[in-house]
């Protein structure tokens, strides 16, 4: 008899990908007897590394080992040899929706992911032609396709917090055993992070992007900066992203003021990123993964939205809608999806015109100010 063994497929950012994760972790807890694995970027093995028992991960490079319709034969064929019993497409593009049709093409379970692209086009539509409605999140729609496989997840098992969380074994008959909240081991990060004292106050910043309107101006958040540590004197900082453009604001950041850290400069891995956000008391990010990834620690985001709106439905794992900074009095907001557009007012004043004052008012409302 074939044991059920799932194929996940979600390639894509890292944030995308991390947004899996608490569907997936609920989906192991509540069926610990099906074999799951999920194929996706090689960066993204961390989240799932430990994930669950019965959670593998399967990586696949597409830009070099697997590039092309030779490369996806090539992976589809070292795909079959596993012998699932399902597939999840919870991408939906078209490498993935080639692997769906070889795999439908050998009578294989196959359920893919619902992006409501109607209602996206609604939202992200001119004015008058706009419809502000929330759309079904992710989590949602990755919860459908498992619905759609056999697989339907009980709300029960929605209750991640952390991927530093300890799960017992549970009891007999009991799927759903209490977790023990955890953070990172900061004795595995390198001594210039150091340990965290009780007085204060570890505040992370993320203020990068892919595009420019998911970017809160850096002028702006460095009144945001001076600001917080004229409150916070005992506060330290931690700049998050890598790139070019990140580095070059980072180095002129850690310059300027002594309590701020570079976290690129002072990781080694993804690994070690989750480590410090699981200490962190709030991060402040854009639309962007880092909001996701310390969603994957416990860690409340303040999210600084522009071109995007959280009605598309990417606001990080249970974080709080009431930690959202965003201008709500623009009628042209949401423009895109996934900020992609150019401004069609040339300014930008979905980002300008968020004060300071606004992000700083909301990471108080965080932080404990008894510290």
């Amino acid at each position: 008899m074939k044991h059920e063994h799932i194929l996940i497929i979600r390639f894509s950012a890292l944030g995308d990908v991390a947004m899996t994760v608490p569907v997936v972790w609920a989906l192991a807890r509540q069926y610990p007897e099906l074999r799951i694995t999920v194929l996706s970027r090689p960066i993204s093995r961390t989240f799932f590394e430990d994930l669950a028992p019965n959670v593998n991960f399967m990586a696949a490079d597409l830009k070099n080992e697997y590039h092309g319709l030779k490369g996806l034969n090539a992976l589809f064929r070292r795909l079959v040899a596993k012998q699932f019993t399902a597939i999840a497409d919870l991408h939906s593009v078209l490498r993935s929706e080639y692997l769906r049709f070889r795999f439908k093409l050998g009578n294989y379970k196959v359920a893919h992911l619902n992006k409501h692209r109607n209602m996206r086009r609604n939202l992200v539509a001119k004015q008058p032609k706009k419809v502000m409605r929330p759309l079904p999140t992710p989590f949602q729609n990755y919860l459908d396709v498992f619905a759609k496989l056999g697989y339907p997840i009980d709300p029960k098992y929605l209750n991640f917090r952390s991927i530093f969380d300890v799960m017992p074994a549970p009891a007999d008959g009991d799927n759903a055993a209490e977790l023990v909240r955890g953070t990172g081991n900061l004795n595995m990060l390198p001594k210039s992070i150091g340990q965290k004292r009780s007085w204060e106050q570890w505040i992370g910043i993320a203020p990068f992007a892919t595009y420019e309107g998911k970017i809160y101006p850096l002028k702006k958040m460095e009144e945001v900066i001076e600001k917080l540590i004229e409150r916070y004197p005992k506060a330290r900082i931690f700049f998050f992203g890598r790139g070019e453009k990140e580095e070059a604001a980072f180095s002129e950041w850690t310059k300027r003021w002594k309590q701020s850290l570079y976290v690129g400069e002072n990781t080694e891995n993804l690994y070690q990123e989750l480590i410090l956000m699981s200490h962190l008391d709030v991060m402040v990010s854009m639309d962007s993964s880092n909001m996701h990834m310390a969603s994957l620690t416990g860690t409340p985001v303040v999210s600084i939205w522009g071109a995007t709106h959280p009605y598309a439905g990417f606001l990080g794992w249970k974080q709080s809608h009431d930690n959202i900074v965003q201008c709500a009095d623009l009628d042209c907001r949401p423009c895109s999806i996934y900020g992609k557009q150019p401004c069609m007012r040339g300014d930008y004043a979905c980002m300008n015109n968020i004060t300071p004052e606004q992000v700083v008012e909301k990471i108080a409302g965080l932080l404990q100010t008894d510290k």
